[in-house]
């Protein structure tokens, strides 16, 4: 599992004590309707989603709530490579009818936590998370499990997040503020909205202490994400020069 896990890695360490504060916030965000099936996207890509989806994922596990965490970002996934799992069989393995459920659920180093990477990259992302296969078995897995994460494509970018509010209690919205102005916020939580979209939240991502407020939820895994885009890149790079 990557360093960057840090509420498995160092659990005592005060950001895994804002991803408990995370998990206490939007426990009781909704006393009446309990949120059970949670969707994070963000603004643009690199944000650090996926790091903090996987973090927040083993806060809620570490709380004794049996939790599945799925990748549908079909174009970019990562929680795999977090996890150190294989990516050879998953989730649209079982929207095409590949595999049983059953057979695509991976367990992690953390008790109470499993989950579900992308499986294959699909030449049509958007059409193969809204088809009605993945109601049917988001319904399946409520039966099995407490809470259902799922980590989403950034909205700004694509439509896939926004079609996922069809199976999607809740939306956690990331924008790394170094990067991301107010305009590109607003627009995705307008795009959300659009769709009828419950916005739970912002992670203020990668945020000077001066611009911190009590609306945002914290978390440094952008550069850490920064990082990882950088090697993976460059890796690219190599690879390619020795095709040539």
């Amino acid at each position: 599992m990557k360093d960057s896990i840090i509420t498995y890695k160092s659990p005592k360490d005060p950001i895994s004590e804002a991803f408990r504060n995370m998990r206490t916030n939007i426990t009781f965000a909704d006393i009446d309707d309990e949120m059970r099936v949670l969707t994070i996207t963000s603004t643009g890509k690199g944000e650090g989603k996926s790091t903090i989806i996987a973090n927040y994922a083993v806060a809620l596990a570490q709380s004794k709530k049996k939790v599945l965490l799925i990748d549908c970002d079909l174009r970019r996934p990562r929680i795999h490579r977090l996890f150190e799992q294989p990516n050879k069989r998953g989730l649209t393995n079982i929207l095409l009818r590949e595999c049983e459920p059953t057979e695509a659920i991976q367990t992690t180093d953390v008790e109470n936590l499993f989950m579900i990477s992308s499986g294959p990259i699909p030449p049509n992302p958007s059409e193969i998370l809204a088809s009605k296969r993945l109601i049917e078995l988001i319904n399946q897995f409520k039966l099995a499990f407490d809470y259902i994460l799922i980590d989403a494509p950034p909205v700004g970018v694509v439509t896939d997040a926004a079609v996922l509010s069809h199976v999607t209690d809740g939306y956690i919205v990331v924008a790394a503020i170094s990067v991301t102005n107010k305009e590109g916020i607003r627009m995705a939580l307008e795009t959300l909205r659009n769709v009828n979209g419950n916005i739970v939240g912002v992670v203020a991502n990668n945020a000077p202490v001066s611009k911190r407020s009590g609306y945002y939820y914290y978390y440094s895994a952008y550069e850490e994400d920064q990082h990882q885009s950088k090697k993976e890149k460059k890796q690219r790079k190599i690879k390619e020069k020795r095709v040539k």
